[in-house]
C-alpha cells in the first residue's frame, strides 16, 4: 500500500514539474541561436537574416532567453515576431529543450 501511495505522488510531482510556464526571450533561429547575427549577416539587420536563415537555410525559429536556445514546436507564429522579445507560453520538455507552444505574445 505505501509503494502505491508513493508512486502516485511521484507521478503527480512529475506532472506538476511538466506544466504550463512562461518564457520570455527573443525568436531568432536555429543557425544563429543566441541572436548574434554578426557571422552570418544574411541580411542588413537581425530580421532580415532570420528570415533568411528560415527560408534559404532550413533553419527553425527558436527563442534564445539570453541563457538558453529553445526550439519551438509552432512554427508558423513566430515569423511575425522576428527579432522581438516576446513572451511564449507553453510546457518544456527539458531533455530536447523543446517549447509546446501554447501562445505567443510581444513583451512589454
Amino acid at each position: 500500500m505505501k509503494h502505491l501511495i508513493w508512486s502516485l505522488l511521484a507521478v503527480a510531482a512529475l506532472s506538476a514539474a511538466a506544466g504550463k510556464q512562461t518564457f520570455t526571450g527573443t525568436i531568432t533561429d536555429d543557425m544563429c541561436g543566441k541572436a548574434d547575427h554578426s557571422h552570418m549577416r544574411m541580411g542588413p539587420s537581425d530580421a532580415e537574416c532570420t528570415i533568411a536563415c528560415i527560408s534559404a537555410h532550413g533553419a527553425t525559429y527558436v527563442l534564445y532567453d539570453g541563457k538558453e536556445v529553445y526550439t519551438l514546436s509552432d512554427q508558423r507564429t513566430p515569423e511575425q515576431f522576428v527579432a522581438q522579445k516576446v513572451k511564449v507560453t507553453g510546457t518544456l520538455d527539458a531533455k530536447t529543450k523543446m517549447i509546446q507552444v501554447e501562445s505567443i505574445s510581444a513583451a512589454k
